[in-house]
């Protein structure tokens, strides 16, 4: 009996966040399924370093080919061909908010077992007017754990609607490389300490952060530090500060790699800390602002629970204050002590048993998605209002209320990626 195939999507986010959290799954499922990764980011290439599952790259809305309805329907038809090329069951999204193009999928192939896997942290966007209305045309929604899950007081943290599974890392305590053999992969001395710094650059005040950062470990005698990118501005200057003796490495999965490394520095993305702190990892989370994901949240609940070392991501001398502390043996025993008692990341499997479930199960058909109550939070702003189609309510602007009847009338075949666009860009 041939293994069903099941299509794993994921968005071009901030980071490999997604990427991996996909690719970590697909790893779980090829004892019984076929899974295809098919991703917007362009990293999707290193997709066979982890899982060895094929993969196909479909240029993300951000680089601004086509306009933002046509890319949606590009991405919904090119999946959809790739449903009918390999009789595809599942079609997973693994992104903070579906497109339209993905939604719209039920729209042509209203077979198909729609889920979506939807980390939680989300921060108070308006995206979250959406969000009820996008969880109701999935078949499943399935929420990757969080160790700082008790800090969620995001818009989906107190929702019912999705199945909780452990932290999903491909952070794997059994296939790692110890100290030894990881640093001769990375051709790091072996008796020397090593840090791992992994810092964006490029905006002023990301230059200043990996500066600040580096700044505190001078203090660390003896000390190699890595970096996965040069230090340098746009303008050629050097970031680092002079006595550091910086080896830049690329090597991916660096979760393979981590027993390398006495400490890290990295901002508090979904990866990292669940790849990090899995791995024991002394490590200074310095949250990034940029993006849907809370991550000055999670970072908190880390140094709350003295499982990591965080900061105020905006004050450069806590930065390289905290960066100082790192050289405290005393410190780094205390972190990886406390990162000990953490419960394992093996939700990959879990969701791969979900999928081994859903496979045989019929998906939501037309009608019970036509019937679906859409509706936004009662509080959301002023400029909302409540407008019917078909046997369905949306609370969408004012202005924009006046359109809907004429824009399903002249789209009647294609009224959910249509409705999903419109709302996609008012929100």
């Amino acid at each position: 009996m041939d293994k069903p195939t099941i299509i794993l999507a994921t968005s071009n986010g901030i980071g490999m966040g997604h990427l991996t959290r996909a690719s970590a799954i697909a790893s779980e499922l090829k004892s019984f399924a076929n899974p295809i990764i098919i991703s917007m980011a362009s990293g999707v290439v290193e997709v066979p370093k982890i899982a060895g599952v094929r993969f196909e790259y479909i240029p993300g809305r951000d680089r601004k080919w086509m306009g933002r309805h046509e890319w949606d329907a590009y991405l919904r038809d090119r999946i959809v061909a790739l449903i009918d090329e390999t009789n595809a069951k599942i079609v997973s999204f693994d992104g903070v908010v579906p497109y339209p193009g993905i939604i719209g999928i039920k729209s042509v192939r209203p077979n198909i077992n729609l889920v979506w896997v939807r980390r939680g942290f989300w921060q108070k966007t308006p995206t979250r007017y959406l969000l009820n209305l996008q969880s109701k045309m999935m078949d499943l929604i399935i929420t990757p754990g969080d160790f700082g899950q008790s800090y969620d007081k995001g818009p989906t943290a107190k929702r019912a609607d999705s199945v909780m599974v452990k932290p999903i890392s491909i952070f794997n305590p059994l296939t790692t490389l110890n100290k030894s053999d990881a640093r001769s992969t990375l051709g790091l001395d072996q008796e020397r300490p090593a840090v791992l710094v992994q810092l964006g650059v490029g905006e002023a005040d990301l230059n200043a952060k990996m500066t600040a950062a580096l700044t505190g470990l001078i203090s660390w005698p003896n000390l190699q530090v890595v970096l996965t990118k040069d230090p340098i501005d746009s303008n050629g200057n050097n970031l680092a500060p002079a006595g550091l003796d910086i080896k830049i490495i690329r090597h991916f999965p660096l979760a393979n790699v981590l027993n390398a490394f006495d400490a890290a520095i990295c901002a508090a993305g979904y990866n990292s800390v669940h790849e990090e702190l899995a791995a024991k990892i002394p490590t200074l989370f310095i949250p990034n602002t940029r993006g849907t994901d809370n991550q000055a949240a999670r970072a908190l609940w880390a140094a709350d629970n003295k499982m990591a070392l965080t900061v105020d991501q905006s004050n450069l001398l806590e930065i390289k204050e905290n960066a100082a502390k790192l050289a405290l043996a005393s410190i780094r025993d205390e972190l990886a002590n406390n990162c000990g008692k953490l419960e394992k990341v093996t939700g990959a499997l879990d969701v791969a048993n979900l999928f081994k479930e859903l496979v045989n199960k019929p998906a939501k058909n037309e009608e019970q998605l036509s019937t679906t109550l859409f509706k936004f939070p009662t509080n959301a702003p002023n400029n909302i209002r409540s407008i019917s189609f078909q046997d369905s309510s949306i609370l969408i602007p004012i202005n924009t209320a006046e359109l809907i009847p004429a824009i399903i009338k002249k789209n009647k075949n294609n009224t959910i990626l249509v409705i999903f666009h419109l709302l996609f860009c008012i929100c």
